[in-house]
């Protein structure tokens, strides 16, 4: 999961600086004001989520896999306690019975 954050950050940072020269140079149009930067990252984070969709599919399945594996050993787990409570709720009620 780090690894696919890592990277997905990595193709904003470089969407950023193409973006960034592209309105230095002039070719994308800057900002009304003050508000340059904020165009700048704007713009930037438009274009890096539609490369990061494309780019890392692979990726995304992959930390898609860990994160059900996860959730499944966490419900396992969980029905696990749960049986353990019922198996120990039903001998003090038949020791309860029988007394």
């Amino acid at each position: 999961m780090l690894r696919y954050t890592l990277m997905r950050l990595g193709i904003f940072v470089g969407c950023l600086g193409v973006v960034w020269g592209l309105v230095y140079v002039g070719v994308a149009p800057r900002g009304l004001g003050d508000s340059n930067g904020m165009w700048i990252v704007l713009l930037s984070l438009v274009i890096s989520a539609p490369v990061s969709f494309v780019a890392l599919r692979k990726e995304r399945d992959r930390a898609s896999v860990q994160i059900v594996q996860k959730v499944d050993r966490a419900k396992a787990n969980l029905e696990a306690n749960r049986n353990q409570e019922d198996v120990a709720d039903d001998t003090a009620r038949a020791q309860g019975q029988t007394s």
